[in-house]
């Protein structure tokens, strides 16, 4: 039988075999705060890896707006929501977020990992069916995990095995569908084709559900995001608040009243874990005022990306095609990955290998992501490191 030290031993061999296959991540403390150049180990780092798209995360209005919520609300609100954990603020962040994203109302989370986990379950059942992209984010495949419909999927924005699910399911008796889609897929920068799936939901009665959390505050008018942009409407929608809109946490579904209301009922991430600190709240209600007249972050940041992605281009890097502020650079192999990482870092750039189980063996990258909040000059202080660990690693020529 098993014991205790079995168990460590397993545990002990299963972290020997990551580090043998090269998949190993490492965490590297940052001192000070976020932004488009950090410090590392007490050095200074061009930052190209934060979901800081606006560069919000330092802000003086967001600072200034969360110390004085810890003065007329407190620090914390050691409650579920229901129980005594619902503030004025919250409503207000919840009223604000609908209103600006163009839906009912909101249900705020501790992330939209938990927004997303909780999503399904409270409102579909084993007579329903969910039809999922096949390269959504993580949170999604485990919050439709938790939920008894049936499961579909479809090839990453294939529209017309999207409609072969969706004849599939309502051939099947599904009462309700729902299509659930990244708005961004963050691993890769595209964008999902909302349009022709609003289109395909409304030919075979189906619902459209869309994690939009790399895409609030940078695209669409006033940032209200892929939507918006793209002029699609869409019956659920999830997001953060930790990537554009001040990068803390926080996460959130916007839709319509009776399914919000169903949601403050049954959610059990909501129901069951402690609300936002005010804070964080009321840090986010002034980065939404921020970022809805943020034309003028949004433009230099499309500007910059398109920038950055041509001069990575012209070095003879391999990059997925897009225009979002993700710029994926791609490397192959989980070791090639590392390496390119490890030789920026010494040359003062600090960028993050992905590979295998974050994304297929044999596709790992650097995944760069654009800051409105980085100059210029830094742009091309990057951009010379980065032919230089190419070559170095045998990743260019």
């Amino acid at each position: 039988m098993a014991d205790t030290a079995d168990f460590l031993g397993h545990a002990a061999a299963e972290l020997a075999r990551i580090e043998a296959d090269g998949l190993t991540k490492r965490e590297r403390q940052i001192t000070g705060p976020q932004g488009g150049r950090i410090r590392v180990g007490g050095q200074g780092r061009i930052n190209l890896c934060a979901n800081n798209y606006l560069g919000l995360a330092d802000h003086p209005a967001l600072k200034r707006a969360a110390i004085e919520a810890m003065e007329t609300h407190g620090y914390g609100m050691a409650s579920v929501r229901f129980i005594c954990g619902t503030q004025d603020l919250h409503r207000r962040l919840e009223q604000r977020l609908a209103g600006w994203l163009g839906h009912d109302d909101s249900i705020l989370f501790a992330s939209c990992f938990d927004a997303n986990g909780a999503l399904f379950e409270p409102l579909l059942g084993p007579e329903d069916a969910i039809i999922s992209d096949a390269l959504n984010h993580a949170s999604i495949i485990d919050g439709i995990r938790l939920c008894k419909a049936r499961r579909y999927r479809y090839a990453n924005s294939d529209m017309a095995e999207l409609e072969a699910r969706l004849v599939e399911a309502r051939a099947d008796g599904a009462r309700f569908i729902l299509i659930a889609t990244d708005g961004v897929f963050s691993m890769d920068g595209y964008l999902a084709k909302l349009p022709e799936i609003r289109a395909l939901a409304d030919r075979h009665g189906a619902l459209v559900m869309v994690d939009d959390c790399h895409a609030t505050g940078i695209l669409g008018p006033k940032g209200a995001g892929t939507p918006a942009q793209l002029g699609a409407r869409v019956d659920l929608l999830t997001g953060t608040l930790g990537k554009a809109l001040g990068g803390a946490l926080g996460g959130y579904i916007a839709g319509p009243q009776p399914v919000i209301d169903l949601l403050r009922q049954r959610a059990r991430p909501y129901l069951f874990s402690n609300a936002l600190p005010p804070a964080i709240v009321a840090a986010a209600l002034a980065a939404i005022d921020l970022v809805e007249a943020a034309e003028d972050l949004r433009a230099a940041l499309a500007r910059k990306t398109g920038y950055w992605r041509t001069g990575l281009a012209e070095a003879g890097f391999e990059l997925l095609p897009g225009a979002h502020p993700i710029v994926p650079v791609m490397l192959g192999e989980a070791r090639m990955a590392q390496a390119m990482a490890e030789a920026l870092d010494r040359r003062g750039v600090h960028v993050a290998g992905f590979f295998f189980p974050v994304v297929p063996r044999g596709q790992a990258r650097i995944r760069t992501q654009m800051n409105a909040a980085i100059d210029m000059a830094d742009l091309d202080t990057a951009l010379d490191a980065f032919r230089a660990a190419g070559r170095e690693t045998g990743a260019i020529r």
